[in-house]
Parts: C-alpha cells; sequence; structure tokens
C-alpha cells in the first residue's frame, strides 16, 4: 500500500528520535527515496534488522546496499560494498570499516544521492 505523503506526516508527529524523524522528512522529499519514508514512518517491526552475513551472501563487489533498519554483527563481510542503514551495531561498524566497507547513514546519502542511482534495497 502507498501511503500519502500527509499520512507519513502524521505517523512521523509520533516520533520521538530526532533523527528519525529528520531521515523520513529528507526521504520524503526525494522521489526515489519516498519508499524508505513509508517505511521508516510506519511501525519499527516494519524496519528490517540484517546480519553481515546475509548482506554479504545478498551483495556483489562494489554495490551501495540500504537497510532500512539496523546492522548488526553476526557474520563476515568478505567483499568491498557500500552500506547505507538507520543504524549500526558498534561491533558492525568495526568489522565494516576493517574489511574495507563504507558505511553511511540514511539520511548522508540521500544528500549525496538524491536519485538514489546505484542503490538496492535489502530486505529480509
Amino acid at each position: 500500500m502507498v501511503k500519502s505523503k500527509t499520512k507519513i506526516e502524521k505517523q512521523t508527529k509520533r516520533k520521538s528520535n530526532s533523527g528519525l524523524v529528520e531521515t523520513i522528512i529528507s526521504a520524503k522529499k526525494c522521489r526515489a527515496w519516498f519508499r524508505v519514508a513509508e517505511i521508516l514512518s510506519g511501525p519499527k517491526k516494519n524496519r528490517v534488522e540484517m546480519n553481515l552475513g546475509n548482506i554479504n551472501t545478498k551483495t556483489n563487489q562494489d554495490e551501495t546496499v540500504l537497510i532500512t533498519g539496523k546492522v548488526l554483527s553476526q557474520g563476515e563481510i568478505t567483499k568491498k560494498i557500500k552500506v547505507v542503514a538507520l543504524s549500526f551495531s558498534e561491533k558492525a561498524k568495526e568489522k565494516l570499516l576493517k574489511s574495507g566497507c563504507e558505511i553511511s547513514s540514511i539520511i548522508e546519502e540521500i544528500k549525496k544521492n538524491p536519485e538514489a542511482k546505484g542503490v538496492k534495497t535489502l530486505n529480509k
């Protein structure tokens, strides 16, 4: 189901995390990132938490992948990729940086890449 901008705005008002609210507002303004705004404005259960091992099996070298939730540290990463996510566990950050991957928050990526070119969204 596609949400309207008004519905997203109403749901955003219920959020208490200012970083999350800022991310939703930025995503809502860019057509390519609108689906991300829909997911983030909804219930927390709709956000994806993904382990590094799962990310590693679902990606190819030099891809940019989007996780609409948190990246967790279980597993290993063997490819150099760019991971864009709402948040990262500390261990996941360490492992990603150690393996030469790039990490970025969703809001940073929206500012750098408003058309979402080359961004692959990973779901469970």
